[in-house]
């Protein structure tokens, strides 16, 4: 990315390819040349105004261009379409669920994109454009985009999918002893990823009906699949969602079993030697009289009796069904 704030600029040829341009002939583009997309940092003082003071757009346009607000929209204005959409975080280091935003401003001849953080879905994009096979026109750019977002998503979301698959069968089995802290981590990716998409469809699903002249029936066609593929993933993570909560639900079942268990044993063993505590600190106090003290067959004679004690105890237990 140059310091001007330009990440990616093309005409597009209208055959799926794209000629690259620089800073200067983006300012200098007529929509005589072809179809303009031009992708910018809108963090970049430059960027920011030209987007302000070159591009002749509404004031509510330039601004979403150049806002912190990233929830997923899209406004009709004029002749051209404002959108915010949200695609799946593939940076190093970062979690996928923390989705980056991309800010599109589309009109018949022109496209303006912006974005703070890398975004992998329009870096695809641009090697498609490069290698002839990217979109020829407006509304096929914001048809691509859309799925390829889509795409990336449901890829992510397979994951999690697996991820909750294998915690389920570790919950049966109680195989890990850190089970809480990775179901928990599912809920919350799926919790994450959901809170943007559903704005996300309703997003697309209003481009879809807006009367934009440019917007072709194919390009809506796509846009309606796509809008489908993105009900299927939400569905998806509302199901990922509710079996994290039964699988977290059953590790606390297992758990408290296991407490209770526990519990119980020592419950038993207590109740066990509590008369022999008794019996014993009775024979143990300095006072005179104490049966056998002065027999050699006392000690014997005491630990028959604690045995039969404890045998005569382990014997009602059972017969009760405690043990």
């Amino acid at each position: 990315m140059e310091d001007n704030g330009l990440i990616h600029a093309f005409i597009l040829d209208g055959q799926g390819g794209g000629q690259p341009l620089t800073w200067v002939e983006v300012e200098r583009w007529t929509p005589a040349e072809g179809h303009l997309w031009v992708h910018l940092a809108y963090d970049a003082p430059q960027a920011v105004a030209w987007i302000e003071q070159k591009c002749a757009l509404d004031p509510v346009v330039s601004q979403a261009l150049i806002s912190e607000e990233t929830r997923p929209r899209s406004l009709a204005v004029g002749k051209g379409l404002l959108m915010t959409l949200r695609g799946i975080n593939h940076n190093q280091g970062e979690d996928h669920e923390d989705m980056v935003s991309v800010r599109l401003w589309a009109e018949e001849m022109r496209i303006i994109s912006t974005r703070k953080r890398r975004l992998m879905s329009v870096a695809e994009i641009a090697d498609n454009l490069a290698a002839g096979r990217g979109p020829a026109t407006s509304g096929e750019f914001i048809e691509v985009l859309a799925e390829i977002l889509t795409t990336n998503i449901e890829s992510a979301v397979d994951i999690i999918e697996e991820q909750a698959a294998r915690l389920e069968e570790q919950v049966v089995q109680f195989s890990d002893k850190g089970l809480r802290s990775q179901i928990s981590a599912i809920r919350r990716k799926a919790i994450l990823l959901r809170r943007y998409l559903a704005p996300q469809r309703e997003a697309l699903d209003r481009i879809q009906s807006e009367t934009i002249p440019w917007l072709g029936d194919r390009d809506r066609k796509h846009l309606h699949e796509t809008i489908n593929s993105l009900i299927r993933i939400i569905e998806d993570l509302d199901s990922i969602h509710e079996r994290a909560l039964v699988a977290q639900e059953e590790l606390i079942s297992l758990l408290s079993e296991q407490l209770n268990s526990r519990m119980y044993t020592l419950s038993l063993v207590t109740t066990i030697f509590l008369p022999l505590s008794f019996l014993t600190g009775l024979l143990g106090i300095n006072v005179g009289g104490i049966p056998g003290a002065d027999s050699p067959w006392g000690f014997g004679v005491v630990g028959l009796v604690v045995l039969a004690i404890i045998l005569g105890q382990i014997f009602y237990f059972r017969k009760r069904h405690w043990i």
